[in-house]
């Protein structure tokens, strides 16, 4: 598959037109991750927003020492450092491997560099972004729901 196509069926193509598919492409890189490799580190700073193409990726935190809690898995399609893309801050998590990924990057210099010329490709991606944004929240107001529900033995679910 050309990469142009993987662009277009990525959560940031979804509604670019050709011509700003191509613009985009022109920015991105591509990396694989073998089973256990770390994407990002807890703590570190790459104002880098990841696209799964393929494979799965565990979210983890550190728990203490040397024990680590997983958070949620990312599937193919999904995104990761959102946040940091935006605002720059460290990660809060760490997001490593589960088996052999292939993944998208776009770093914010390399997107800092087609805003004033692509003003409307800006917008959409970072329409994308929230969107996925929202998703997350989305699915952690449920879980919290859910969770809530069961030890508080609310709603007559449990």
């Amino acid at each position: 598959m050309k990469i142009t196509e993987v662009v277009a069926n990525s959560p940031l193509g979804a509604e670019l037109t050709e011509q700003e598919i191509d613009v985009l492409t022109g920015v991105l890189k591509l990396r694989s991750l073998e089973d256990g490799a770390y994407l990002m580190t807890e703590g570190s700073t790459d104002n880098t927003l990841f696209v799964l193409l393929y494979g799965r990726l565990e979210v983890v935190k550190q728990a203490g020492g040397e024990e680590l809690v997983s958070l949620a898995v990312l599937r193919e399609g999904d995104l990761a450092g959102e946040l940091s893309f935006i605002d720059g801050l460290q990660h809060t998590a760490g997001i490593r491997a589960l088996g052999d990924c292939e993944v998208m990057l776009l770093s914010r210099d390399d997107f800092e560099k087609i805003i004033d010329e692509y003003p409307r490709l800006t917008f959409k991606v970072m329409s994308a972004i929230a969107r996925a944004t929202h998703r997350i929240i989305h699915r952690m107001n449920f879980e919290f729901m859910e969770l809530n529900n069961y030890i508080f033995k609310q709603h007559g679910r449990y």
